[in-house]
């Protein structure tokens, strides 16, 4: 059992978030730092779940639509965070409080907006 969630960011979010998260003694990578640039929403998503991490995106739509498609396909990830935009250290102080609250199991195959 995992007690803090390890974060993925999807490319639109501002990379500073990341660095703030780590400040903080989170686990952060960004799509950058993965090398997975321009890659899909889907292809995001799939590197997320392979590595453990929850996804933080500002594409509700798109994200909320793959969500179900895992579930209706029986697959696992490893929670999706949809967060409306925000300067980065709003949105820090935000996936904070949520990463506070929630463990990693918990957020398993959940989606929950901040």
């Amino acid at each position: 059992m995992r007690l803090f969630a390890q974060v993925y960011l999807d490319e639109d979010v501002d990379v500073l978030v990341a660095e703030l998260l780590r400040a903080r003694g989170f686990s952060a990578e960004t799509t950058q730092e993965a090398g997975c640039t321009g890659q899909t929403d889907r292809e995001q998503l799939a590197y997320a779940a392979d590595h453990a991490r929850a996804l933080l995106t500002h594409n509700r739509t798109d994200f909320e639509v793959l969500h179900r498609a895992y579930v209706e396909e029986e697959q696992t990830h490893h929670g999706i965070i949809l967060a409306n935009r925000r300067p980065p250290h709003q949105l820090t102080t935000r996936l904070l409080r949520l990463l506070d609250q929630v463990t990693a199991d918990e957020l398993k195959n959940q989606v929950l907006y901040i």
